[in-house]
């Protein structure tokens, strides 16, 4: 752990904690023969595990069972403006892509209109992860609703090796979304393309005066269980920062277990309550990499995956953290992140 010295306390305290909740035995942990070992024994069929692998296998961290994406729907999720201003050459998606490449990533997850300009300049490069649907945030006012924005076909014509999409679970557009992504990612594997599910939560109820309930880990963490449910193959989640949505919120079925053996305030014990609901991490869960805040943003991006990887997840999908710098600082932020699951001192807790 020696590689981690210069950063601080709680860094440190997050690299020695040991995990007493769910023993990390109970994991399927991420490793080199992880297809083998979670995959080949299911019902996805040869052309889907040959797009796993393409995503696994790619990259700084090919071969590893990590994975490390650069995320860029925040052109149509939070307005092109507020997402480039930062950094405009963005404006231009061919950086996305030259981003992702030159940043080791294992495949660059974004849009239906930036992989259709560069599509053949790039689907032989680096792994292209398309989401199917947005929140669209130009209606007045403001809905928070995941529509579709292209086909599943369409995705599979651009050289999609996989597809990705949101489902706003505890909403009221909550089942039509279920059911709209279900089809969608079933279609997907008939095609061959693997699946990953941004499980996020959101209801305006979740989020009191004292706490936001959409990052408590009993509500996300059933989140992901619906999403590997619809046979998700990699599940994307926040990371989470409290407990107790449904106790405290008055819904919804619980057990005492939740929130005195299985979880605890620690942050990794919070997050292996999510790997747990990702059947035991059969299916791999990322953490995504949340909004860029400036000069700190390294040294949480390092927190974050330390927290992750602690914790029996498979990796980081970190965006605004990483394009709305300057280039080559993006690249290292991207860089660090994968070196916390390259270092062999960063061990499951």
């Amino acid at each position: 752990m020696a590689s981690y010295s210069d950063h601080s306390a709680d860094t440190q305290a997050l690299l020695q904690h040991e995990c007493k909740t769910i023993d990390k035995g109970l994991l399927h942990q991420p490793g080199p023969d992880f297809l083998d070992r979670c995959f080949v024994p299911s019902n996805r069929t040869p052309q889907v595990l040959r797009s796993l692998g393409q995503l696994y296998n790619h990259g700084r961290l090919s071969g590893t069972g990590y994975m490390s994406i650069l995320p860029v729907d925040q052109g149509i999720e939070h307005t092109a403006g507020a997402s480039f201003g930062p950094n405009p050459m963005y404006f231009d998606p061919e950086n996305i892509i030259k981003l992702a490449v030159e940043g080791g990533c294992n495949a660059v997850a974004t849009t239906f209109g930036t992989f259709g300009t560069v599509a053949r300049k790039y689907a032989h490069k680096i792994p292209f992860l398309v989401k199917i649907n947005h929140n669209e945030l130009l209606t007045y006012p403001n809905k928070f609703d995941q529509i579709m924005f292209g086909s599943v076909e369409e995705a599979w014509n651009l050289g999609a090796t996989a597809v990705g999409a949101t489902i706003y679970f505890g909403s009221e557009e909550s089942n039509r979304q279920i059911i709209e992504v279900s089809q969608a990612f079933e279609r997907a594997h008939e095609l061959g393309m693997a699946t990953v599910l941004w499980c996020y939560t959101r209801n305006n109820a979740f989020k009191t005066a004292d706490k936001d309930y959409h990052v408590s880990t009993d509500l996300t963490a059933q989140a992901n269980h619906l999403g590997v449910t619809i046979q998700a193959d990699i599940i994307k989640q926040k990371l989470p920062e409290n407990n107790g949505g449904f106790r405290d919120l008055k819904f919804g079925k619980t057990h005492k277990a939740m929130y005195e053996s299985l979880s605890s305030d620690n942050p990794i014990d919070l997050t292996r309550y999510q790997v747990a609901n990702c059947y035991m991490g059969r299916i791999g869960l990322i953490n995504s990499g949340g909004e860029s805040l400036g000069a700190g943003d390294l040294e949480q991006a390092v927190k974050t995956a330390i927290v992750n990887k602690r914790a029996g997840g498979q990796g980081l999908i970190s965006g605004r953290k990483a394009f709305q710098r300057p280039f080559a600082e993006g690249v290292q932020l991207l860089n660090a992140i994968q070196d916390v699951y390259l270092d062999g001192d960063v061990t499951i807790a």
